[in-house]
């Protein structure tokens, strides 16, 4: 129980810490997809050796249907990342002003720009930092917070570039994002993401095969 208790911790503080950033680099409004990218890669990497550095429902979903995480830890991860982002949100807000209405989006394109690149960065995730042919890898945040500096760059003025319901929900307490449209941001990342963990067991059987024999 302790062990699961520090993992939960660990991704409440690491998404505190990215939400926090990611409002004030849309505060800043420089270099933002850049920076953002930067920040998941650096907190994944803070948290990595404790809970895997998840920091994102979804990528929580991707993993459990992968067979890295139990039922109980993707739980408790999730609560602990809408937990840590809302917090992230409202420490925020004594800093930058709430914005007076969030950002419209129009519903076709937005749910399909979720959905594709949460599964693009679920895909990285499981290939990098949980994969069995390479154990001890170093690359795997640089690859994931890259994946989501091109998610953002490309289709942040879409969406809003979330990928991530635990970052919504934190936007949408800070009023960055509307609170209508917080189904988009959870159900197009969960399919992207269920989509990439099932994409991940028919391309890596032999990967299966390591878990299940441990």
């Amino acid at each position: 129980m302790a062990a699961l208790l520090r993992k939960g911790l660990a991704e409440l503080l690491g998404t505190l810490l990215f939400v926090f950033t990611i409002i004030g680099a849309i505060n800043a409004q420089t270099y933002a997809p850049l920076v953002i990218g930067f920040a998941l890669m650096v907190f994944v990497y803070a948290t990595g050796h404790i809970s895997g550095g998840h920091l994102n429902p979804a990528v929580s979903f991707g993993a459990w249907i992968r067979g890295a995480i139990n039922a109980k830890e993707f739980v408790v991860y999730v609560v602990a990342q809408l937990v840590g982002g809302a917090l992230g949100a409202i420490l925020s807000m004594d800093i930058w002003p709430t914005p007076t209405s969030g950002m419209k989006l129009e519903i076709i394109p937005a749910f399909i720009a979720e959905l594709v690149f949460t599964f693009a960065l679920v895909f990285v995730v499981l290939n990098t930092a949980t994969s069995k042919d390479h154990p001890t890898n170093s690359f795997y945040g640089l690859a994931i917070g890259t994946t989501v500096f091109i998610g953002a760059a490309t289709v942040g003025g879409i969406s809003g570039g979330s990928f991530n319901p635990a970052v919504a929900f934190g936007l949408s307490v800070g009023g960055q994002f509307q609170w209508a449209y917080i189904w988009l941001y959870v159900l197009a990342p969960l399919i992207g993401a269920a989509i990439a963990a099932y994409a991940f067991r028919v391309l890596n059987p032999h990967d299966l095969a390591k878990t299940k024999a441990k």
